[in-house]
């Protein structure tokens, strides 16, 4: 059986998650937007969902966005907060390591729209140093955009210090923390000192196509889909009553409790980072602190991604060579080259997150075959 390595990419979908998501699969199928009572008794699972996510950020239900998931929050949260506070301003800040989702929002914005755009310098670790952030703000600057932690290498970015330094300055604040939820502990939303902050359900073992977006209020970002008045005219489109269940069941089961073991999970990821170290021709790109505990990436000279993840797939380890979202993709890590590392080895990325389900053989297994696959593919 094939030894998953690939969390970071998405989770399975928990039983008791499944469970939740019955009723709406089933006996409550009616429109939420429908006035009679089989639409009633949709709206008041729907409103029930958001309470209960509400209590669980600590927030205000108005301040929770259902979205199909953590692309859309994300899209959502970049290219609506930057229409809507064009009139301020059409400076955005944002950083090179950030998910495609993010990144290419920005270009849009400023191939499309007049908008212009900064991307922040990383160190080594692909790290923002907040004083950077300070630095490059304009008297024209309404969004910086920062993620929480970066999906190819695991790196933890300094957002709540940088959420308090745009705050202080009245600019608004973006942090993608989809890789974030079950793997960091959990206060509540306002952890992040952000004012729009993107959920993706699938990372914590909830439902794909299921994501939220928090909106600190007053903020009204304008909306990306148009042709009704749902999530209170911020997200057009009649809900997923099934999924937004799921996302809900997941994060109350998943996130305060956090599902990814910090302690077992970075065991095992140090000593795979070891391992493979220990192999010539390899470099470890995750940062050795201030890391997901779940995730190693490392990149391997004279030899290619593609190659390097099917060799593992022969042998029967599901890893990565970086966001899943970009896996057709041919073209380098934009992570690794925004790290200052050489164009070739941008190409050679190999990616291993861990998950609840990783057991302790099947880490033994990785470690025993992975020198072997390195090697075979350098030679």
């Amino acid at each position: 059986m094939a030894i998953y390595c690939d969390y970071n990419a998405t989770t399975p979908l928990d039983p008791a998650v499944r469970e939740a998501m019955a009723p709406f699969l089933e006996g409550v199928w009616g429109n939420p937007s429908s006035v009679h009572q089989i639409g009633r008794a949709a709206r008041a699972a729907l409103d029930d969902a958001r309470y209960r996510l509400a209590g669980l950020w600590k927030c205000r239900p108005s301040e929770v966005v259902f979205t199909s998931g953590g692309t859309e929050a994300n899209n959502l949260a970049v290219l609506g907060a930057a229409r809507r506070l064009s009139g301020r301003g059409r400076h955005l800040i944002t950083s090179p390591v950030e998910h495609p989702a993010v990144l290419h929002a920005h270009r849009q914005l400023e191939r499309l729209e007049g908008f212009q755009v900064t991307e922040l310098p990383v160190d080594a670790a692909g790290r923002v140093d907040p004083q950077s952030v300070v630095d490059a703000i304009r008297p024209d600057t309404v969004l910086v955009s920062v993620m929480a932690a970066n999906n190819e290498v695991g790196t933890l970015q300094p957002v709540a210090e940088i959420g308090r330094l745009c705050r202080e300055r009245g600019i608004c604040f973006h942090t993608d923390a989809v890789q974030a939820f079950g793997k960091l502990p959990w206060t509540d939303i306002h952890q992040f000192q952000a004012d729009l902050v993107a959920v993706c359900a699938h990372k914590f073992h909830g439902p794909k196509g299921a994501g939220a977006l928090y909106i600190r209020s007053p903020l009204q970002p304008e909306s990306l889909l148009v042709g009704g008045g749902h999530e209170n005219e911020r997200r057009a489109g009649t809900e997923n009553l099934a999924a937004i269940a799921g996302l809900v069941e997941a994060f109350a089961r998943f996130v305060p409790t956090p599902v990814f073991d910090p302690v077992r999970l970075d065991l095992w990821t140090r000593q795979l980072a070891a391992t493979a170290a220990a192999v010539p021709g390899v470099t470890l790109r995750s940062p050795e602190v201030g890391r997901l505990a779940n995730t190693v990436a490392f990149s391997v000279a004279d030899a290619d991604s593609v190659t390097l993840l099917a060799v593992l797939d022969l042998a029967g380890i599901c890893a990565s060579g970086g966001s899943a979202c970009s896996a057709g993709s041919l073209e380098p890590s934009h992570v690794l080259k925004a790290m200052g590392v050489p164009g070739p080895e941008c190409n050679a990325l190999v990616r291993l997150s861990l998950g609840r389900e990783t057991t302790e053989a099947e880490v033994a297994r990785v470690l025993s075959a992975l020198p072997e696959v390195i090697r075979q593919v350098r030679r």
